[in-house]
């Protein structure tokens, strides 16, 4: 499915149209054949991929437990996570969005972890690691101080080994 068209097309909806298409989303996603199509396909000690809306990212976890509506993943720092049986890519599907954007980044171009550049208000070059994504800005963390910047001004660093 390519992502970064149905976002497009999204931005051409109204708001009464959002609304209930997230409605009829969220029915389909209630529909226990799709849960019931998930849970066939894994089981306890098996590694999945999901995806993580909080920071725009694909994880791996181990399946600790099945329930009704949720899978318990053991995550690698030893955390366990609960989440829905809809999030799990079990086809290796592409997550990415790549948006183009007049300028800057878009919200979905960006992970936490992402090494970002921009100006500050000075019109000096900084560069930070994204620590978290907000609306309408990221929080990120340069040298020792803590910025929020709008997706608008950033641009991608190009890291040399």
């Amino acid at each position: 499915m390519d992502y970064s068209a149905i976002i497009t097309a999204l931005r051409q909806a109204s708001a009464f149209d959002l609304y209930r298409l997230r409605w009829a989303i969220d029915r389909q996603l209630d529909d226990p054949r799709w849960i019931l199509a998930v849970h066939a396909r894994v089981h306890l000690g098996q590694t999945v991929d999901f995806y993580d809306p909080r920071d725009n990212v694909m994880h791996s976890g181990i399946v600790a437990e099945l329930r009704r509506k949720h899978v318990v993943l053991q995550l690698p720092t030893g955390n366990r996570i609960l989440v829905e049986y809809a999030s799990i890519n079990l086809d290796g599907v592409d997550a990415d969005i790549r948006e183009q954007p007049r300028q800057g980044l878009g919200r979905h171009e960006v992970r936490v972890g992402d090494v970002v550049g921009f100006q500050d208000r000075d019109r000096r070059p900084r560069q930070g690691t994204i620590l978290r994504l907000n609306d309408k800005t990221v929080t990120l963390q340069s040298e020792t101080m803590q910025w929020r910047v709008g997706y608008t001004l950033l641009h991608r660093v190009i890291q040399s080994g």
